[in-house]
């Protein structure tokens, strides 16, 4: 009996939204909690450290020291994290991920300096310094085959923002949670009634400023999902749409017709980094890679020789649909 009655008299959870911005994008997390601690100043302090470390649009972070080859930068905890997940991937896709391909996400128009006329001159002078098997951490120092190789963790270091807030909240003991960072979204367990957390992909579309809309959606629970896309960020000239996707291997955006790759994983940071990879790679070869990993779990939306829109998927991603 005095078991019961203690039960009975349990508070209900505290449903808690907070949100904010975050690496030049917003970030919106939804967590049950016993009582009406936010935590939101926290979750703001940690996201700035984050940045302090791995934001190549702050000048004085440890990857902009390391980048301009500042003797006395070291890597801290969480640049040394990103930097080895980012090289496991990088081996795995045979280079479809490489965080060196900065100085080339650059020169066509999508980083910190205005783009630059591209040729095969001029990207063939690019790639003699990109390249993840040039670059490597020893004892937190950046060792480089080339000074003028400079690393991103921008298809990387998101995802792992979201890891981050989701070790914060569970050294809180918040066990219910949604996060979602610029899209990098994180799932833990379900809502106190059970139902497990709505997260949609949206359809690409043809023009970046179009309303977006509802693809599928999906049911996750103890699971991270990312999406990486082509359709947002690009350019068009003399008819020819760039993308902000390079391909390290040739220096050039992708032009193939996937549209964008959503990811499932334990961790935001490694859906990031293969969601990036698959969009390099394409559909085709990401059904190869997909066969030969079959633990893994991907949606691609892409167009066919028509300009139709198809969609492929895994198995394991179909069984979190939600039923129309």
């Amino acid at each position: 009996m005095l078991v019961l009655a203690s039960c009975r008299h349990r508070p209900e959870p505290v449903l808690i939204k907070i949100g904010g911005q975050t690496q030049g994008t917003y970030y919106a997390i939804t967590f049950y909690a016993d009582d009406s601690t936010t935590y939101k100043s926290s979750i703001d302090s940690l996201l700035h450290r984050f940045d302090s470390t791995a934001s190549t649009y702050k000048l004085n972070s440890i990857i902009s020291r390391l980048n301009n080859n500042d003797t006395s930068a070291r890597a801290d905890q969480m640049f040394t994290t990103i930097f080895q997940k980012a090289m496991e991937v990088s081996e795995k896709t045979e280079g479809a991920f490489d965080i060196t391909v900065g100085p080339l996400v650059s020169a066509w128009g999508f980083g910190l300096t205005n783009r630059v006329k591209m040729n095969q001159h001029k990207v063939d002078s690019i790639l003699k310094f990109v390249g993840f098997h040039k670059v490597m951490l020893d004892n937190g120092k950046l060792i480089k085959t080339d000074p003028r190789i400079h690393i991103d963790f921008n298809a990387i270091a998101q995802g792992y923002s979201v890891d981050v807030v989701a070790a914060f909240l569970d050294s809180k003991g918040i066990q219910s949670y949604l996060i979602d960072i610029g899209g990098e979204v994180l799932a833990r367990r379900t809502k106190p009634g059970g139902e497990k957390w709505n997260v949609a992909i949206e359809v690409p579309t043809q023009q970046a400023d179009e309303p977006r809309s509802i693809q599928e959606v999906v049911l996750l629970q103890d699971m991270a999902i990312s999406t990486s896309g082509s359709y947002r960020k690009f350019y068009e000239e003399n008819g020819i749409r760039y993308s902000h996707e390079i391909d390290p291997s040739t220096g050039y955006p992708v032009r193939h017709s996937t549209l964008s790759v959503s990811v499932l994983a334990k961790d935001c940071m490694t859906a990031d980094a293969y969601a990036t990879a698959f969009m390099v790679m394409g559909v085709e070869k990401g059904k190869e890679f997909l066969k030969k990993h079959p633990k893994m779990d991907a949606y691609f939306i892409y167009t066919d020789k028509d300009g139709n829109l198809k969609t492929y998927f895994t198995k394991g991603f179909r069984k979190l649909f939600k039923k129309k």
